[in-house]
């Protein structure tokens, strides 16, 4: 699976802080630049972790952040036997939507809103369609519950996630695994650091994946190739300079999942594939690279400045259903020639410090942030109305001669622009009560050409983002807190007049308690939300071709974690969300329609002992169970349901030395049938088989 054992490899590196007593502590340096610096980690055990250096962008105990936030530490990712992040986001409560046809993390849904913002050390990656992260490079992964805008910008209100990277440590290690599964999955990874010069200024870190995979579905298959480099530079004890790349190559043959037959999912069988066996896989070639500069100037002030480039693109051949004929067993099905790159740069600058004034202590951080997106889509299709192209779901006859490419589906160019400035101050107004207050005011302009009309449209505005919230603890186990916050995300396109439309807002209010039991190994958050989204697109009532901005959503609901140790090696991680998330206002659509892919109910549960003693030393033993309820497959008058699943994972190790662990998981264990998200209200995505996954990770 990984090439790094539980608690062996490196956590992300922050400033240390000063003793307890001290009056000023330092300073903990903020997310967008910690990786490559010396210090202490957030601290981390097993699945519990104490700090978050997401939630604020610097390094603050979860207690005080008047936020709902999962951080999902490297061990549960190793535990599960992981290669993607989705088994770490579905623990932290995250549903999964659109991944474009298995190319990647397009879209995912929190709180009962989906969105596709995320983030790698502070900085925005889901730029384009980019690969899905790797798990190999990855320390630990921070969600964010409710609107983060007032720190992060644009995006929806349900929340993100930030992914925090492996650094490079002083001491020399090379980490080396392989992992082989069910339908012919093989990965191997790899995992080196240490220090390039004999004094230690210069740190470097390499990690590594290949993966050759089939799949249960007919006729689908793919590769996978990655490499993640860092290098860290400390010219003196207060700079730090790291250079980290991410480059990813991978194939992946095409595929939306199923459709259903007459609204019934499981008349189709899971493998069937409808698109047309024999094409080339699709290719999604990703580039990233991160400086980032750490300055400190004392105890209580540092500078963090950074920039990120990156860029991609898709390009291949596919064929898709556009509705059926007859009966409904017969698919009419297009040909699509998508050619699809982006590029982004992204600057950041960061001040953060502590001081007092009278008998209140703050820490202060002042941003800056510049990004520019270039995105360039060129799609063609065949003509379904001349050619059909049909398949017939229960009996597919495949290798049809390929219809002709004549209908330009979309030809556009896109830059989107922004500039934004925030501030936020932590503010302990007594021992136990904090508070945190911050606005964000960001600028942003999309200009968008099509080639195939000639219409351009240029959507500009500045939109300011607060967010303030209370903490108080209430006992040494237990903290309430309440919080308000602000987001916003552009709306893409022109009225009939021609008008760029308003850009969506959003509103969060959220309450909860936070508790720290079994003398602080196992963590506890219980929170209650009400999040009310406007501006939304809909159906134009004068004219059904063109959109007018006036819907309404609403999600509210309450979710509850529990993270941490209940007994020496027993370590657990779960999560339960109830959601109530539909339409208030729409043209079209009537009050009370449920949002696509979201259920009312979910439960995620991770759980393993590791014996500490005897003969079964390092032997470790457990499982999980996954719930999820029913979903419709889109936010429509007429759409159709994919049922409640309930999943059981098996997870067993054996350490054979403190650096060889040999493993075995299955997922799927009742080989449960199931749909685990839907796209467009047509396809739905069949989940994996039982699935038997074993493997051995060496450390050296």
């Amino acid at each position: 699976m990984t090439c790094a054992l539980p608690g062996v490899g490196l956590k992300p590196q922050v400033a240390s802080a000063q003793a307890a007593a001290d009056v000023s502590p330092e300073i903990q340096l903020d997310e967008i630049s910690v990786a490559g610096n010396g210090g202490n980690p957030p601290k981390t055990e097993g699945y519990l972790a104490r700090n978050t250096v997401s939630a604020t962008r610097t390094d603050t105990p979860l207690r005080e952040v008047p936020q709902a936030i999962v951080p999902v530490p490297r061990q549960v990712l190793d535990d599960a036997a992981a290669t993607r992040i989705d088994t770490a986001l579905d623990l932290a409560g995250v549903g999964r939507s659109n991944n474009f046809a298995g190319l990647g993390l397009t879209e995912f849904t929190i709180r009962g809103f989906a969105t596709g913002e995320y983030y790698r050390n502070g900085f925005p990656i889901n730029r384009g369609y980019p690969n899905s992260p790797d798990i190999v490079s990855i320390e630990r992964i921070e969600v964010l519950k409710g609107p983060s805008a007032f720190l992060y910008g644009r995006g929806d209100p349900g929340g993100t996630f930030n992914i925090v990277t492996k650094q490079p440590t002083p001491e020399r290690s090379l980490a080396v695994g392989t992992q082989i599964g069910s339908y012919n999955t093989k990965r191997s990874t790899f995992d080196a650091t240490g220090a390039l010069d004999e004094g230690g200024t210069v740190l470097a870190r390499l990690t590594g994946a290949v993966e050759d995979n089939g799949s249960f579905r007919d006729f689908v298959h793919g590769d996978r190739y990655y490499l993640a480099p860092v290098v860290a530079w400390k010219p003196n004890a207060d700079t730090t300079v790291t250079l980290e790349g991410e480059f990813i190559s991978a194939g992946q043959v095409f595929d939306r999942g199923i459709v259903p037959f007459r609204g019934d999912l499981r008349a189709v069988p899971r493998s069937r594939y409808i698109g047309e066996p024999g094409l080339p896989p699709f290719r999604n070639d990703n580039a990233l690279g991160q400086l980032r500069v750490e300055h400190r100037f004392d105890a209580d002030w540092v500078l963090n400045a950074g920039v990120q480039g990156l860029a991609g693109t898709i390009a291949g051949e596919a064929v898709q259903t556009v509705g059926t004929l007859g009966d409904g067993r017969l698919l009419r099905r297009t040909l699509d020639r998508r050619e699809l790159t982006w590029s982004d740069l992204d600057l950041q600058i960061n001040l953060a410090g502590k001081f007092e004034t009278g008998a209140f202590r703050h820490t202060l951080l002042l941003g800056l942030e510049y990004d520019r997106l270039r995105y360039r889509e060129d799609i063609t299709r065949s003509n379904f109305n001349t050619n059909p192209f049909v398949l017939d779901l229960f009996a597919p006859r495949y290798g049809q001669p390929l219809p002709a490419l004549t209908v330009p589906s979309s030809n556009l160019l896109q830059h989107t622009t922004s500039h934004a400035g925030y501030v936020q101050d932590q503010i302990d107004i007594t021992p136990k009560l904090h508070a945190l207050l911050g606005v964000r005011v960001e600028d942003i302009a999309v200009d968008s050409i099509s080639y195939i009309n000639g219409v351009t449209t240029k959507p500009q505005g500045t939109a300011a983002t607060p967010r303030f919230g209370l903490v108080y603890d209430v006992t040494e186990i237990a903290s309430i807190y309440g919080s308000y916050a602000q987001s916003f995300r552009p709306n893409i396109g022109a009225d009939r007049s021609g008008r760029a439309f308003p850009f969506q807002q959003a509103e969060s209010v959220e309450t909860g308690v936070k508790l720290s039991l079994l003398d602080g190994r196992l963590d506890a958050t219980a929170a209650f939300f009400d999040i009310r989204r406007t501006n939304q697109l809909a159906t134009d009532p004068v004219d059904q071709n063109f959109q007018v901005a006036t819907g309404v959503a609403r999600s509210r609901g309450f979710d509850l974690t529990v993270a941490g140790v209940l007994a020496p090696g027993w370590r657990v991680i779960g999560t339960y969300a109830f959601v109530d998330a539909a339409i208030t206002r729409d043209t079209t659509l009537p009050i009370g329609t449920r949002l696509a892919n979201i259920p009312q109910n979910s439960v995620a549960l991770q759980s393993v002992y590791e014996f500490q003693g005897g003969p079964l030393r390092g032997l470790g033993l457990g499982g999980g169970v996954t719930y999820v309820g029913s979903r419709v497959a889109g936010t429509a008058l007429s759409t159709f349901t994919m049922p409640a699943y309930t999943l059981a994972n098996l997870i067993s190790y054996y350490r054979i030395t403190p650096d060889v662990r040999v493993y075995l998981n299955v997922d799927n264990l009742f080989d449960e049938r199931y749909f685990d998200r839907s796209f467009q209200n047509r396809y739905a995505t069949p989940g994996q088989p039982r699935t038997i996954m074993g493997g051995v990770a060496a450390r050296f």
